[in-house]
């Protein structure tokens, strides 16, 4: 009988991760927002709000070198 995947991993002393990494897009929308950077791209309404961003709070912002 053929063994399975996660079997063979076992076996073989091949743990898996205990924890998987979060491909959602619930998940790459909060770190995106954890993480402000300067927009790559958007309508004018969408510079006017990060400009406006960018002024009240200062602090939040990632520096656009850091990636």
């Amino acid at each position: 009988m053929p063994i399975s995947p996660t079997e063979f991993l076992k076996k073989y002393g091949f743990e898996e991760e205990e924890e998987e990494r979060d491909h959602s897009l619930r998940h790459n929308a909060m770190e995106h927002a954890k993480h402000l950077k300067r927009p790559h791209a958007g309508t004018p309404h969408d510079w006017e709000e990060w400009e406006r961003y960018k002024k009240e709070h200062p602090d939040e912002i990632e520096d656009e070198d850091s990636n």
